[in-house]
């Protein structure tokens, strides 16, 4: 995703929402859900080309290796983790250079290039979403055995459950491939994913989630790709996409405010991360130089489609999250 430096200002003013007047409260563990916006590299380990484990990626990480984030450096996650007293990085789940004494105070289970819809995962042949549940399924019989049923409830229960996941499921699919786009108008297909947020959020709350951050989707008509194909407008933002990220976003606010009400003990707070996206986008200079130069000077490398696509998208992502340049 594009938007990795706001995401985790997001999730870190997210955090302190979640703790709020709760003096006594406290988070044992980081468990992450989604996209490419906070995996940590769970897909350097299955068969696909969504991959972050080559150069430059990594450059500004531990060891100047790559190690599958979407990033120069570390990715929100981890600077939540660290934000609340945690290890300062979350390991991917799987990963077998980690095991459950690692994942015990955090574990990620999420896949760049996945979405709330199964047919959006099907694109790249990343991890769908049910499998990232089926996953954190296991990852809990895991604790249970490591530290006690009693112990792993107690952790369960008291971590911070991160959710960053959507834009996917409008760029890669409804957008771009026709089987969705004949199913449902946007409108309609925008409540389909809504009513899959809220079924996810339900299945994370029986398996003993209370706390959880929802980060809804950045202005998508903005990011690289859509003003680099918008020639008719100059490369201005693509508004239909903008208000079709607002509309959803709204939607998933009222979802969270239903879901508060509905579960008792839930606590899910929407992170969001549109409003700032689009003020480094429209005030560039308050955040440094301007990156959409050096976004678009990829297309003359003669790259095309998902390639130049995605080495255009992740170039921004990782000069983003260091705000020294904007578009």
């Amino acid at each position: 995703m594009a938007y990795l430096h706001i995401s985790w200002l997001c999730l870190i003013q997210t955090v302190l929402v979640v703790l709020v007047d709760k003096s006594e409260a406290k988070i044992s563990a980081v468990v992450v859900f989604g996209d490419s916006s906070v995996d940590s590299g769970n897909n350097n380990f299955i068969p696909t080309i969504a991959r972050g484990n080559f150069e430059p990626y990594g450059r500004d990480f531990q060891g100047g290796q790559p190690t599958g984030r979407f990033s120069n450096g570390r990715i929100p996650p981890d600077f939540i983790s660290e934000a609340v007293g945690l290890k300062p990085t979350i390991p991917a789940y799987l990963d077998p250079t980690y095991s459950i004494s690692d994942f015990a105070s955090g574990v990620c289970f999420a896949s760049a290039g996945t979405g709330y819809d199964n047919a959006t995962s099907d694109v790249l042949g990343v991890i769908p979403l049910w499998k990232e549940v089926e996953y954190f399924k296991e990852y809990q019989n895991k604790l249970k055995a490591y530290v006690g049923d009693e112990k792993a409830k107690e952790i369960l229960s008291e971590a911070l459950y991160l959710i960053s996941i959507g834009t996917n499921d409008f760029l890669e699919n409804y957008y771009t491939l026709p089987q969705r786009q004949s199913q449902f108008t946007v409108t309609q297909y925008q409540d389909f994913l809504i009513g899959l947020a809220g079924n996810f959020v339900k299945d994370l709350y029986d398996l003993g989630a209370r706390k959880m951050s929802l980060t809804g989707v950045p202005p998508m008509g903005c990011l690289p790709l859509e003003r680099t194909t918008n020639i008719l407008e100059g490369h201005a933002c693509v508004e239909g996409y903008n208000n079709v990220a607002l509309e959803f976003n709204g939607k998933l606010k009222g979802l969270v405010a239903k879901l508060n009400m509905e579960f008792p003990g839930l606590e899910v707070v929407f992170a969001d991360a549109y409003d700032l996206l689009l003020e480094m986008i429209t005030k560039p200079s308050l955040y440094g130089k301007n990156l959409w130069h050096a976004c678009t000077s990829r297309i003359r490398d003669g790259k095309s489609g998902m390639l130049w696509y995605r080495e255009i998208r992740d170039e921004f992502s990782m000069r983003s999250q260091k705000s020294i340049y904007m578009s």
